[in-house]
């Protein structure tokens, strides 16, 4: 038997599932370690003045959690961060992060493809979404609808990435988790602000927290116009949310929090390489009457209750509705859906902090019921046959699980877990009528803080995500799939944070993923499938931070994944719409006087076309944009002009194969275009 030296975590990972056989790889490991190693004496000096405040993240455990004792790769967007970003929406502000890539389907921010670890197609599905800590992905293809929570109303977002978040979330979380959190303030305020912009843009929200004894109540409303960069790509929109907490003392919080959004968009389709080489316009469409008309409401309920000392004990209840209607068209015909589907969910949970053998031990339990139903009225013209189709789907999904952590020393920090999950589906009409799937997942890290706030980490997690209602149920031909199996997933990965000082700090990650029975889209058959053959995903993500003064903020980030088809009948194939290299750069520079100026640029390398299994078309083009931004802050007035794409590159972030016989398709991206707007705050 080989023996194991430096490398023998290298060693554990190759009995544990894949062989990391890479120098690449085995090199940035030895690298993580020697640094652990080095980094204290190197650069004493710079972080003597590190302050003891750590950073907090809610959504590692569903309660607060000190970052240091997370075993994965987390990114904190605050709202100074929100602030000085470029960003329109929140996948604006995602666009950027490592280990995400970001596809704007449609260019009129309204149709957002959001992929973690390299999951292409399936990106959305592999990536859980959510809101206050409420789940927003749907049991169904619509996915999460991004345009439901404006920026305006964030108040900082949580990035967990890797299948750790299944465990205590369940489906969809594969490839992490992002958990928007909405604003509260302690203070009474109010504010209303303006914006107008490129292809007939216009925006304006309003706000307002009102205090009381023991109460805070945060109200805001939203309109957004535009006509989009596209012909058929206009939308309007228009939402409104609540968030109420109120306190009984020091030992009871009950929040409510609330949310309508409504948009009326055109769907402006792909455009066929064909097309384009007859000297189409790119922002032309020949799809002039597609659209979709959605509404959106919901409310979420959690009382919680601090008890003995530190401990927790709380329930969220929510309920969500939506409803869509929709028409798309194509070579094959038309098809109108008017679908709504309703969402009902009730988690208990506790946090429980004891000692054990004089060591801290922190015992999170908690279940979750969600339960999906699914109303549809489908008109379908396919190559000349009418049909019509009322369906009722639903999907019921039932999880329980324990998350442990124990702190054997200051420096040492455990984690362990478990959760079974099972989901039901019913379909009617169908053949069979229901179905039943079950998973036990489990995990484990560990976090190891060498110096100050610095801590290198590994950890292992089981991933999954069960089949969608209309992967599994075809509309063609009133079946269900009964062979379609859920998708199961390894994830091995190591890192390294490391502070410099207050102000600098990098965070290096290294992550494997190897899943079998990966559920796609094949469209030469126009079906969903699981793939005969399993696939894996080799990554590097790698983050840096840098506030040399005080008026300047350097931020960076590179991603690479390596992500292929390991065997069966695409062996040796890379996944679609998977860039293997992927940076971005951005400088924060405060100009003196309120003004401050920010510039950040994109790169994402090529990729294969959506779809393209078998690699047999050329690679989607890369691309490289610029962005800014200029604000002027006087007193409670802050004024500003976003420059996107300013150097008016051409390109598109979603290439998809269609059309009989099959060619390449493009969705192009805006060019240059500009947003200005002002804010006042009360």
């Amino acid at each position: 038997m080989k023996k194991c030296n430096v490398s023998g975590l290298f060693c554990f990972l190759n009995k544990q599932g894949g062989k990391f056989s890479s120098n690449f790889f085995r090199y940035l490991i030895a690298v993580l370690l020697v640094l652990s190693v080095f980094f204290p004496p190197l650069y004493a000096y710079a972080v003597n003045n590190l302050g003891a405040l750590e950073e907090i993240v809610v959504t590692a455990t569903r309660y607060e959690e000190k970052l240091t004792n997370v075993p994965a790769n987390v990114t904190i967007i605050t709202e100074e961060d929100i602030k000085n970003s470029t960003a329109k929406d929140i996948p604006d502000l995602l666009r950027n992060e490592a280990g995400i890539f970001v596809s704007d389907v449609t260019g009129n921010k309204r149709s957002i493809a959001v992929d973690m670890r390299g999951f292409g197609e399936a990106g959305p599905s592999n990536t859980l979404v959510l809101v206050d800590g409420r789940r927003t992905n749907q049991a169904d293809l619509s996915g999460v609808d991004w345009s439901q929570i404006p920026l305006e109303r964030v108040k900082r977002i949580e990035i967990i990435r890797g299948a750790r978040a299944s465990l205590l979330y369940g489906d969809n979380a594969t490839g992490g988790v992002i958990n928007i959190i909405t604003k509260e303030y302690d203070k009474p305020m109010a504010g209303v602000g303006l914006a107008a912009g490129s292809y007939n843009t216009f925006k304006t929200n309003a706000y307002a927290n009102l205090t009381a004894k023991n109460l805070n109540l945060f109200l805001s409303g939203n309109l957004l116009k535009s006509s989009g960069y596209r012909d058929n790509s206009e939308t309007e929109s228009r939402d409104l949310g609540i968030n109420l907490n109120y306190y009984i003392k020091d030992t009871l919080r009950l929040n409510f929090s609330a949310g309508y959004h409504k948009d009326d968009t055109g769907l402006p389709g792909a455009l066929k390489e064909s097309e384009l080489g007859t000297g189409i316009s790119r922002r032309a469409t020949t799809n002039p009457f597609d659209f979709v008309n959605t509404g959106d409401y919901y409310f979420k309920f959690t009382p919680e209750l601090q008890f003995s000392g530190e401990n927790i004990f709380k329930i969220d209840f929510s309920f969500r509705n939506r409803a869509f209607l929709s028409y798309a068209s194509g070579d094959w015909g038309n098809f109108t859906g008017d679908s709504d589907i309703q969402m009902i969910s009730v988690s208990p949970s506790v946090l429980l902090k004891n000692k054990i053998g004089g060591a801290n031990n922190t015992l999170i339990a908690g279940f979750d019921y969600h339960r999906f139903d699914n109303h549809i009225l489908n008109d379908s013209l396919f190559f000349g046959t009418f049909s019509r189709g009322v369906y009722s789907l639903q999907k019921k999904n039932y999880g329980f699980y324990l998350h442990d952590e124990l702190r054997l020393a200051e420096p040492l920090f455990l984690t362990a877990g478990y959760r079974y999950d099972k989901a039901e589906f019913h379909f009617e009409p169908g053949a069979p009528e229901s179905l039943k799937m079950s998973r036990n997942l489990w995990t484990a890290g560990i976090n190891y803080t060498f110096y100050k706030k610095s801590y290198i980490y590994f950890s292992y997690s089981k991933g999954f995500r069960y089949p969608l209602l209309d992967e599994i149920y075809s509309f063609f031909t009133n079946t269900i799939n009964a062979n379609l199996k859920p998708q199961s997933s390894d994830t091995y990965e190591i890192g390294l944070r490391h502070y410099f000082s207050d102000n600098i700090y990098s965070h290096i990650n290294l992550f494997r993923i190897d899943t079998e029975t990966e559920i796609i889209f094949n469209p030469i058959t126009y079906n969903n499938e699981n793939l005969d053959g399993g696939t894996k995903r080799d990554g590097v993500e790698v983050m840096l931070s840098v506030k040399p003064l005080k008026w300047l903020l350097l931020k960076g980030g590179y991603t690479f994944t390596g992500a292929s088809i390991r065997s069966g009948s695409f062996a040796g194939k890379e996944i679609p719409n998977v860039p293997k290299h992927k940076a971005s750069a951005e400088v924060v520079t405060i100009l003196g006087k309120g003004l401050t100026l920010t510039v950040n640029g994109l790169y994402v390398g090529k990729r294969p076309f959506i779809s393209d299994y078998s690699n047999d078309f050329n690679d989607q083009k890369s691309f490289f944009i610029v962005n800014g931004k200029i604000k002027y802050q006087w007193r409670n007035i802050l004024a500003f002009v976003d420059i996107n794409n300013i150097n008016n590159k051409e390109y598109s972030e979603y290439g998809v194969l269609g059309g009989f016989p099959l060619e390449r398709a493009y969705y192009p991206s805006p060019k240059r275009n500009f947003l200005a707007g002002i804010a006042v705050e009360f």
